[in-house]
């Protein structure tokens, strides 16, 4: 076997909640160019069959199912139809997240509670329900995507419900980590900086300052450089890798 033999998911089932675009879609791509049978989970059925048709020969077999990552059932409804239709889940990537932007002042508590429901409840309840099989079975790999925003203090908007809901999911990362460890779970974290999506803001020149004059490398991501983290991190490549929340920001926490 060779080093890049390390990073095929021949044979494993992976599920990538918000996988219907951005860096969900990105990291659903990638999955099944290393050989994994993908399962999309998104609220949003036209863009769910939208990402099948894309992925679709990529590597195994390709479904969607429709689901509201915030409500336990539909999590529990998704885990089912996915093991019905493909197998038991090998890899869940805790991808799907919302943002919003506003002084602390003004952001009442729908918009708090709509924030912490989808970036966090929502990662801790899939992990449950997913995670259970996992435990069981004494494998699986989960990853979730956090972000550079639960290290830092984004500028120059101000967003403090999204940067706590990202800072609770690297310590949820951990906390699983550590208990599910000795069952040989493994959970960990993505922690993407400024990255070019299809419902980004980034290219607003109001932003430009501090969100790629600022970062070392003079630039914003694109989502297809995000996704090769979760992969290594869903792979046997990172066999040995637990608790980790492994940063992809172009350098900018390093000022």
């Amino acid at each position: 076997m060779s080093v890049l033999d390390l990073f095929r998911l021949d044979g494993k089932v992976a599920l990538v909640t918000g996988g219907n675009r951005g860096i969900g879609k990105a990291i659903a791509t990638a999955l099944a160019e290393a050989g994994a049978s993908v399962a999309i989970a998104g609220r949003d059925e036209v863009r769910n069959r939208e990402a099948v048709t894309e992925l679709t020969g990529l590597g195994g077999a390709v479904i969607s199912t429709r689901t509201d990552v915030t409500r336990r059932p539909d999590l529990i409804a998704m885990r089912d139809q996915v093991t019905e239709r493909l197998g038991p889940i090998d890899i869940l990537i805790n991808n799907a997240g919302i943002g919003i932007h506003g002084e602390s002042l003004t952001i009442d508590d729908d918009g708090w509670d709509r924030v912490m429901a989808t970036n966090l409840d929502a990662v801790w309840k899939a992990s449950q329900v997913i995670g259970e099989s996992m435990v069981e079975r004494g494998t699986g790999s989960i990853v979730n995507v956090g972000s550079m925003s639960g290290m830092i203090i984004n500028r120059p908007q101000w967003h403090a419900p999204y940067a706590v809901s990202k800072a609770g999911v690297h310590h949820l990362t951990r906390s699983l980590a550590a208990e599910w460890a000795p069952r040989s779970v493994r959970v960990n974290a993505i922690a993407p900086g400024y990255t070019k999506t299809e419902i980004s803001d980034i290219d607003l020149p109001e932003y430009r300052h501090y969100w790629i004059d600022e970062v070392p490398m003079q630039r914003y991501a694109q989502a297809s450089e995000i996704a090769p983290a979760a992969l290594y991190l869903a792979s046997q490549a990172s066999s040995f890798v637990t608790g980790e929340v492994l940063v992809i920001d172009g350098g900018y926490t390093l000022w």
